[in-house]
């Protein structure tokens, strides 16, 4: 059986500049990064169909791209993959000290309190003093995720609005504000602010309801992709296939699917 040695020697052998492959040789942290992000959203994928078998071969992808990235940087001279283990090993110990060093929480509040504290402590040190509350959130999160986050670390230093209904009204008026740019007839650039600031509200009116707005969203996805799936094979069934059937004819199918799922 391979083992993690193996993948870190034949991660050199495909970066050898005189016998690799071309491919893997002229590659570099900003060319592979999508590829990384692929392969975390397939990881991802594999869990929420509780595939198992490929779950397996989705973490070696994702594994992959870590040794990649790590080769890469020692190469550069910046760090190698033990580096990268040693990292974090030593944050997880570090974070973990009711675990690694007899320090006991009264309440999971108490625990996660110490945890936030530990991070804003670390990302401190690593800019040299102090830091502004939303510092830290990788610009690179799905636009969803990253609003919650960011949204959450202003609520951790008392920005926020005391109650849900507060930010309900906050999405009607962001609403509003979308109907009186249209009738103002502003440009798509003016109305994509609009929209934005509304669906900014929506993902703090979700945080506010206890609802991850990354995971409402895929599942209302995925429910729109099943009930679509489902209408075009109603209509074809019918004789219609979808791409000729009329709005008319497509709403009363859409309609029929919704019923026959309830």
């Amino acid at each position: 059986m391979h083992t993690l040695d193996d993948l870190l020697d034949i991660m050199v052998r495909l970066r050898d500049p005189a016998c690799g492959c071309p491919w893997d040789v002229k590659q570099t942290f900003a060319s592979v990064a999508p590829y990384t992000l692929e392969e975390a959203y397939e990881v991802a994928d594999a869990i929420a169909r509780n595939d198992l078998p490929e779950l397996k071969d989705e973490l070696g992808d994702l594994l992959f791209q870590v040794v990649f990235h790590a080769r890469m940087a020692e190469e550069g001279g910046h760090f190698a993959f033990r580096d990268v283990a040693d990292a974090i090993c030593a944050k997880l110990i570090r974070r973990h000290p009711h675990v690694f060093a007899g320090v006991a929480y009264a309440t999971e509040d108490e625990l996660r309190d110490a945890w936030e504290a530990q991070k804003r402590a670390e990302r401190e040190g690593a800019h040299g003093g102090g830091t502004g509350a939303l510092d830290g959130v990788a610009a690179a999160l799905p636009a969803l995720l990253r609003a919650e986050k960011l949204q959450r670390r202003a609520a951790r230093v008392g920005f926020d609005w005391p109650h849900p209904d507060g930010v309900l009204e906050k999405c009607r008026e962001e609403l509003a504000e979308i109907d009186a740019a249209r009738a103002a007839g502003a440009d798509p650039h003016a109305l994509g602010e609009e929209v934005g600031d509304l669906l900014f509200s929506c993902v703090n009116l979700a945080r506010h309801l206890g609802v991850d707005a990354e995971q409402a969203l895929r599942g209302a996805t995925a429910k729109f992709e099943r009930r679509f799936r489902a209408l075009e094979a109603l209509l074809a069934g019918r004789g219609t296939p979808v791409g000729e059937a009329d709005l008319a004819t497509m709403d009363a199918a859409w309609e029929d699917v919704k019923a026959r799922e309830r």
